[in-house]
């Protein structure tokens, strides 16, 4: 009886321990024990192991600057959603269970973290922030508090941010585990702000606390790679040698030792034979067999340090070739490549190439693949301007000759196609063995470069070519060379002659051949087609010639092209524009630039870029618009009282004192509409033809044809538009000058055009005492310019506008997306003592032909208005 009373009391008290209301000792003990090793322990061991196989997926890239915190993998989280959904399930459990144990807030820590891991943001954040405000654990609630500081930076709010650092900074009694944490949390903060020098010092504190050795081990390589990027050596040299200790993967030992000798001191040749030694002994060692691509990479670079630029080439290109595990090295190795042959060589071409080699083997989602993308556009384009010309050409001057003559030279290039797949397939054979085992093979010359004719590739090759000469394309059959073979091969084959045939043909170098026939049929016959050929050729000429002035820096080749342009095509629309780039390539060049000039007022005198060259300093000039407008209003009530010459005196006088506004083309087609009335029919014609060709007013220059079709022939008319051949009559002509009033009188809100794809300029504008006192300015935009923008070939300049204003001007940019470009750079990083915050935050672009207009007009809040709706 007193037993059964024993264990019924012990029942009894252990029901009310169980309670998770009752707030006694025994029940706090019962409720932390049960809580801490059930619940809270199991939830994070779950979300440990999820992060250790996170961890363990991941691979580290050791040829970059391995980020501070290994990227949480979205795959492996999804995959392990049971285990962290579990995870939860018990965290949760240890808060409604067990309320009055001390574990609570740790467990809804866990559960912020398992947010945190879920990409959860707000829940993540609302769980820290209460176990902030309720803990009354210090090391938890600093555990916390670096945890959102953490997900505050991944999500970009450094206010924020901001605020938990500075909080932090005031805490006392941070353990050494969280000011570890929180040091590297720091790192990361200067890592998404592009601070080099601040993950420098928070990394370099974090050692100081750090207790897992191969946590220090991998921060001491970042150190080293930093240091190494900032150009201290020394330095570097000392952290790749630490990075060593604790026992690191052994990956990162071999990078560390790789990295240490680019770091070395190097006094004598003797040095320079240890380092090449030590990469030979590396690249021979057994254990670096998926290494070898970064040893040769790594003595690429090595080369290029010592000045060997063509040994540097030929490591590289074996790099390629070199087995590896890291695919992501391929596109580094060939984005190097591309960077010399861009740097040094100057070849486009091949950069292009090797930038698309590159893009092959790194993600598009990777910050490196976005930037090489970008570099590419530029030689996207030129690679297709230049291969379209050579291919034209080609094209067109095959189409000049004999029939005879076309059939040798398809003919000679498939026997050089041939001769091309013959040194692949030799190019591809295994170098012969020299091991004295060759002498044991049955065939004592079957070795791997043996001349037996089935092992030897070329062999094989040459022996497919004679045979396709001598007996054609013919399926794998018995007795293939009787004459009945003919008659057989009408037959529907069989099966295994299908089967065979086809993995013949498949294997068949020679289906890569054209015949003669294809070759041919890619020569142009009809006008229609060298029409074509001819469009193209003209556009590409052009293009190109832009592109190698304003975007690669080769003047003398813009130059070669730009001419190739107006020689071949005279009657080209591109023409003035053509001109003005050779004006400003021969000015560059210290050339003959006023040819151009000539050219331009003899052949185009109303053209803006006419005005740009005859006024270099003001960049041509322009009254102002409302001006212009008023003359206009005189000039056309003169024309329609029939006052053609007094019209025509306003025109012109017009056009002399302003010859650039939003005007000047209404001014010049009713000059033309006056030259009906007054001049003859031809004159009339001629000067409407020339007004359409280079007008860029898409109404007057509809207008303009509209007058243009009464003038023509039935036949001319025809050849434009057949189905209007015979409604247009005299009064037509009547009723398109009626339309010309109507379009001119049009209200128009600003005088600038918008035209993203033309030439644009920056600009400064100050009061005159603003730049007597800007004597630094053009030094402190040079030096910006030398550090941003080394290969656009800026150029700065200033002006008086009037005698209140002076304007500094920075040109070229070639369209609207580059001075964009510029203007962001210009505004976030340029200061100078000679500018003040109130002239910066005025600057502003603008294009040639709309500085024409405020040049004369001098109202920059017109233009900033303009500028404000349009380009901000």
């Amino acid at each position: 009886m007193n037993k059964r009373l024993v264990w019924l009391l012990a029942i009894g008290l252990g029901i009310a321990a169980c309670s998770s209301e009752r707030n006694t000792f025994t029940n706090r003990a019962f409720h932390n024990l049960t809580s801490h090793y059930n619940a809270y322990y199991l939830a994070d061991v779950k979300i440990k192991e999820v992060e250790a196989e996170n961890q363990a997926n991941y691979k580290e890239d050791y040829t970059q600057i391995l980020p501070v915190f290994i990227p949480y993998d979205s795959s492996v989280i999804q995959g392990s959603k049971e285990k962290l959904e579990s995870a939860r399930e018990l965290s949760s459990k240890a808060i409604d269970w067990h309320r009055i144990s001390k574990w609570v807030d740790d467990s809804y820590y866990l559960i912020g973290k398992i947010d945190y891991l879920q990409s959860q943001s707000d829940d993540a954040q609302n769980a820290f922030k209460y176990v902030n405000v309720t803990s009354k654990d210090d090391d938890l609630r600093h555990q916390t508090l670096v945890n959102l500081l953490r997900l505050y930076v991944d999500l970009g709010e450094f206010e924020d941010a901001n605020f938990t650092i500075d909080y932090l900074s005031k805490e006392s009694n941070i353990n050494d585990q969280n000011r570890y944490d929180l040091y590297r949390t720091l790192a990361y903060y200067y890592e998404k702000r592009s601070d080099r020098n601040g993950v420098i010092g928070a990394l370099d504190k974090a050692t100081e606390y750090a207790q897992d050795k191969k946590e220090e081990s991998r921060i001491n390589f970042i150190l080293a790679q930093r240091y190494q990027r900032e150009g201290l050596d020394a330095l570097a040299y000392d952290y790749y040698n630490k990075a060593q200790e604790g026992n690191p993967p052994y990956e990162r030992s071999f990078f560390a030792q790789l990295y240490a000798q680019q770091v070395a001191e190097l006094n004598a040749s003797k040095d320079l034979r240890k380092v090449r030694n030590y990469y030979e002994s590396l690249y021979d060692d057994p254990k670096n067999k998926d290494l070898k691509d970064v040893v040769i990479y790594e003595r690429a670079l090595f080369e290029e340090k010592q000045g060997d630029i063509d040994l540097t080439v030929d490591l590289l290109h074996q790099a390629a070739k070199e087995p590896g595990s890291n695919p992501r090295l391929k596109g580094y190795i060939y984005q190097k490549l591309a960077d010399l042959n861009y740097e040094k060589f100057k070849d486009y071409r091949a950069t292009k190439y090797y930038l698309d080699s590159a893009l092959t083997f790194i993600k598009e989602t990777d910050p490196i693949a976005i930037q090489i993308a970008q570099q590419k556009e530029t030689l996207d384009s030129y690679v297709f301007h230049v291969e379209r010309i050579q291919e034209n050409d080609s094209l067109l001057i095959l189409s000049g000759l004999s029939k005879d003559e076309q059939v040798a030279i398809a003919t000679d290039f498939i026997k050089k196609e041939e001769e091309r797949l013959l040194a692949e397939a030799k190019a591809k054979e295994k170098p012969k063995s020299t091991g004295i085992f060759d002498n044991l093979l049955a065939f004592a010359d079957r070795g791997t470069g043996s001349n037996f004719y089935f092992d030897n590739a070329v062999a094989m090759q040459q022996g497919t070519i004679d045979f396709y000469r001598t007996w054609g394309n013919r399926p794998l059959a018995d007795n293939w060379r009787r004459s009945s073979s003919s008659i057989s091969s009408s037959l529907p084959p069989t099966e295994e002659e299908v089967t065979d045939s086809t993995a013949t043909e498949e294997n068949n170098p020679l289906n890569q051949l054209p015949d003669v026939e294809t070759l041919l049929g890619q020569i142009p016959e009809s006008p229609e087609q060298k029409a074509t050929l001819n469009e193209e050729l003209e556009e590409s000429y052009f293009e190109l010639g832009k592109l190698l002035y304003f975007e690669l820096d080769e003047t003398e080749l813009s130059i070669d092209n730009l001419e190739s342009l107006v020689r071949n095509y005279p009657e080209s629309t591109r023409k003035p524009e053509a001109y003005y780039l050779l004006y400003l390539g021969q000015k560059d060049l210290g050339g003959n630039f006023q040819q151009y000039i000539t050219r331009l007022n003899r052949e185009y005198p109303e053209s803006q870029y006419t005005y740009s060259v005859n006024n270099p300093e003001a960049a041509s000039g322009n009254l102002a618009y409302i001006e212009s407008s008023k003359n206009y209003e005189q000039a056309y009530d003169l024309y329609y009282l029939g006052n053609y010459k007094g019209s025509r005196q306003i025109i012109q006088k017009t056009l002399e004192e302003y010859p650039l506004t939003r005007n000047t083309e209404r001014l010049l087609i009713l000059d033309i509409m006056v030259s009906g009335k007054i001049e003859s029919r031809e004159r009339f014609r001629n000067r409407l033809e020339s007004f359409i060709e280079n007008s860029k007013d898409e109404q007057l220059v509809e207008l303009a044809r509209n007058m243009l079709k009464p003038l023509l022939s039935q036949e001319e008319l025809a050849a434009l538009d057949p189905n209007q051949a015979s409604e247009l009559d005299s009064a037509n002509l009547n009723q398109n000058v009626s339309d010309s009033v109507s379009i001119a009188n049009n209200p128009i809100d600003s005088p600038y055009k918008l035209d993203n794809g033309q030439t644009h300029i920056m600009v400064l504008a100050m009061s005159l005492e603003e730049s007597k006192n800007a004597d630094g300015l053009v030094g402190d935009l040079d030096t910006f310019h030398a550090r941003n923008f080394s290969n656009a070939r800026l150029r700065t300049g200033n002006m008086n506008m009037n005698q209140e204003n002076a304007i500094y001007i920075i040109s070229p940019f070639s369209n609207a997306e580059k001075a964009k470009e510029y203007y962001k750079k210009f505004m976030e990083d340029f200061e100078s003592s000679s500018l003040s915050e109130e002239v910066k935050e005025k600057a502003f672009f603008i294009t040639l032909e709309n500085f024409q207009i405020l040049n004369k007009s001098k109202n920059i809040e017109e233009y900033l208005a303009f500028f404000r709706a349009n380009y901000r």
